[in-house]
């Protein structure tokens, strides 16, 4: 699977769900609101992660997807659980997944044994286009490796490379984003965290795409409600890149 194939656009714009709210209705209303603002202003697909809920609200925000927006590329993160969001995105048709670190957080014995599970769920039913963050926000550094040979490792593990700064939020250094593209060549890359409207035609000039969460909501803070306002302004700045 190619990069734009999956995205249907170069240069893709990710929105994230994070499924905030203090009930499950309340959870479902406002996933559902943010996919339909998100949409509507533009975004390319959107991500569904249990960063507020748990693995029911991603479930059912999932079910939602495949009923209601099919044809739409939409993808799954079960945080820390590569297998659970490999095998969600097959349930539920997502057209991809992310997984925080594909590679260089474990130490060595843990890593083969991470890359031969990686290696078992890929090889089973329908293929997912995998996300996969090296040198991660919040991820420890424990492979002992270069950051070249954990990036190529990476590679051989997933199908875009997703690159972050130190948090949520938090821009990515493009100093950082450098240096990934600069040992990745051609294989698509990702920011993962921190874009804004202002920093995004530079970064997306070195990336291939862009995972977006709190700039798309009201005061930039993730617990907040989507503002198309805020996600129209990126996007729009988006097709000048394009």
């Amino acid at each position: 699977m190619k990069f734009e194939e999956v995205f249907g656009t170069k240069k893709a714009v990710i929105g994230m769900i994070h499924l905030a709210g203090f009930s499950r209705e309340a959870i479902d209303r406002q996933a559902r609101r943010e996919i339909e603002q998100l949409y509507g202003a533009g975004v390319d697909a959107v991500l569904v992660e249990n960063y507020f809920g748990d693995t029911a609200d991603v479930v059912r925000t999932l079910q939602f997807l495949a009923e209601e927006l099919p044809d739409r590329p939409y993808g799954v993160n079960i945080l820390g659980d590569f297998a659970a969001s490999y095998r969600l995105a097959q349930e539920y048709g997502a057209s991809f997944m992310q997984v925080d670190s594909i590679c260089g957080h474990l130490g060595p014995a843990a890593d083969r044994n991470y890359a031969a599970k990686i290696a078992g769920l890929r090889s089973e039913g329908k293929p997912v286009f995998v996300l996969g963050g090296v040198r991660f926000k919040y991820q420890p550094v424990r492979s002992g490796r270069s950051l070249e040979e954990d990036l190529r490792l990476g590679m051989e593990r997933c199908d875009a490379i997703v690159v972050t700064g130190p948090g949520t939020g938090v821009n990515t250094d493009e100093n950082k984003i450098r240096a990934f593209r600069q040992i990745l060549g051609d294989f698509p890359l990702i920011v993962g965290a921190g874009m804004t409207a202002e920093t995004c035609q530079q970064q997306l000039s070195l990336a291939d795409g862009a995972i977006v969460g709190s700039t798309f909501k009201a005061e930039g803070r993730t617990e907040r409600d989507v503002d198309p306002e805020r996600v129209r302004t990126f996007m729009e700045r988006v097709k000048l890149v394009r």
